[in-house]
């Protein structure tokens, strides 16, 4: 679909981009000949991952560990990126969520959630920003929401009040930085399903079933596909497009919302078994990390 070496030359950031979507875009961007540069909290996955990419496609892929809720160590990150030169593309990726009733939520909770989502986003976007535009130099960023930002989402308020917040912020910046020629778009996808995202949003489904049934296509999302969209937005091939959030759902959310109101029919077990498996699956992670 893409020419052959479209993106030689760019340098790109995906936070996030050890494992899931951001492991597939990281992936598109390489083969297309851009160098990466992945982040996320548990350095030694992003190691693996860009040692993996690199023996499967060559290249050149960086590895990065950075908690992005600490601003002053996102910076830090970003600066020294910008010592062996600057970047040319920003995927804000990173993300974190679980289905609650929002009576059951805590604080820390919430938290949990808008420190990665909201804060997190904020601050790579306005270190990468700033700095292109003191160094007079275009910019694209591509962030990765969800089809909610419109219509909002019962159960899962913490990520869409702070997906809603991204949506806004790349609208927002969008009309200010465009004099700068620093573009803003976001992709809102519907279910493209990752292991560890799956387990915490939808307990106890298997991966994909429920959109498969109620989706107006039958089907969920491939990473292809969003490798596809993630790599126009920032191929040149229309930089006309800008503070624009584009859905990739097959049109769920125009048919049902797109949201998690079906859960609105749980009974208190059900909410206890989705707990209990979400708490299991943080076990599992942290068990892994070491």
């Amino acid at each position: 679909m893409f020419t052959q070496g479209l993106l030689k030359g760019r340098r790109i950031l995906v936070t996030g981009g050890g494992t899931g979507l951001g492991k597939s875009m990281t992936t598109k961007f390489l083969q297309l000949g851009a160098e990466v540069h992945i982040c996320g909290r548990r350095k030694s996955v992003c190691e693996e991952t860009a040692a993996e990419l690199m023996k499967e496609h060559g290249g050149k892929v960086v590895a990065h560990g950075v908690d992005i809720r600490d601003a002053g160590a996102v910076d830090a990150m970003i600066e020294e990126i910008w010592t062996s030169g600057p970047l040319t593309d920003l995927i804000n990726n990173a993300a974190g969520n679980f289905i609650s009733r929002t009576q059951d939520l805590s604080p820390r909770g919430f938290d949990a959630v808008a420190n990665i989502v909201m804060h997190g986003t904020f601050y790579v976007t306005h270190a990468v920003g700033r700095r292109w535009i003191a160094n007079k130099l275009r910019g694209n960023v591509v962030s990765v929401t969800v089809t909610w930002v419109r219509n909002g989402s019962p159960y899962v308020v913490p990520s869409a009040m702070s997906k809603a917040a991204i949506h806004t912020m790349t609208m927002s910046l969008a009309t200010e930085w465009g004099k700068y020629g620093i573009r803003l778009n976001t992709i809102a996808p519907g279910e493209i399903p990752t292991e560890g995202m799956s387990k915490r949003i939808k307990p106890g489904d298997e991966a994909g079933a429920r959109t498969k049934a109620m989706n107006p296509m039958n089907r969920v999302g491939t990473m292809e596909e969003l490798q596809n969209l993630a790599t126009f937005l920032i191929s040149g091939g229309c930089d006309w497009i800008n503070g624009e959030t584009i859905a990739m759902d097959g049109a769920q959310a125009l048919a049902m919302g797109g949201n998690f109101y079906q859960l609105r029919d749980w009974s208190d077990a059900d909410w206890n078994a989705a707990r209990e498996a979400i708490v299991a699956q943080n076990t599992k992670d942290k068990a892994a990390r070491g």
